[in-house]
């Protein structure tokens, strides 16, 4: 079995009774759209689907699942149902903040969970510290660049993956050694629609972006995985073993929601 704590994504399922959003913040009624809403909906069948769910992709197309015993029409009632919720999350998801596509000198891009500039490096008589190639400074950390023209935003995130792959693990091994948690190997990946996940064979992957977030979210993240090698679900007993170890578990998912649309998830 694996398991996996998914992205902030939006999605309603459908369990006998209709039950309430899940989104979280709710639009005020008076609230105006920014962008045109599409009633567009792609609908796909599940054979491991209990329920019909309505998601909506970070790309803002609403996905239909229809389940086992389920059927078109089934689906199709299930959405006009939630159709206002479905457009409060896309009100929602329009009005998070996102990265910048492009990075040059002066953007600010997050980093160690907070908002930093992208500074040209101190020069050092007619050289930059640390060797002849352009640097840029992120606060206290220093990133060597190809030049100060185009888009660095590519040779940036490598720095940040390459750090996340010798910070992340032994965070991991560090944390798992206090809860006691018998870890088989952790992997840093480039995961699109997770933070992290683990295995029943005890191996942890993490998204590299963590390096990018506050201490006590990335933390979190992992302690999280960690206690799904105790508990393989999201059941009461699983959350309480979490808040056991990491009792800030609510605001780093609060912060999680509020600016995971900056690392492209």
């Amino acid at each position: 079995m694996r398991t996996e704590m998914p992205n902030t994504g939006a999605q309603q399922e459908f369990f006998g009774l209709m039950e309430a959003p899940v989104s979280g913040e709710v639009a005020p009624s008076n609230q105006q759209l920014d962008a045109p809403v599409s009633n567009e909906v792609v609908y796909q069948h599940s054979l491991r689907a209990k329920h019909y769910r309505l998601t909506l992709q970070r790309d803002g197309t609403a996905v239909a699942t229809i389940p086992k015993r389920g059927s078109q029409r089934g689906a199709q009632q299930f959405v006009e149902q939630h159709r206002e919720w479905l457009e409060r999350e896309r009100l929602r998801q329009a009005r998070r903040p996102r990265a910048a596509e492009v990075w040059v000198i002066g953007t600010h891009v997050l980093w160690r969970g907070e908002m930093r500039e992208i500074r040209r490096a101190t020069l050092v008589g007619a050289r930059f510290s640390g060797g002849d190639r352009p640097q840029v400074c992120l606060a206290a950390d220093t990133f060597r660049v190809p030049s100060f023209d185009g888009d660095i935003r590519p040779t940036l995130e490598a720095h940040f993956a390459r750090r996340g792959k010798i910070e992340l693990p032994a965070r991991t091994w560090e944390l798992a050694a206090i809860c006691g948690v018998d870890v088989k190997m952790v992997s840093v990946r480039n995961q699109r629609s997770r933070w992290g996940s683990c295995s029943e064979s005890g191996t942890i992957s993490l998204n590299w972006r963590l390096v990018q977030t506050p201490d006590f979210v990335r933390d979190y993240i992992i302690y999280h995985e960690l206690m799904h090698l105790r508990e393989m679900n999201h059941s009461a007993r699983f959350w309480a073993r979490v808040e056991e170890v990491c009792p800030r578990w609510k605001t780093a998912e609060k912060w999680l929601k509020q600016n995971g649309s900056l690392l492209g998830l």
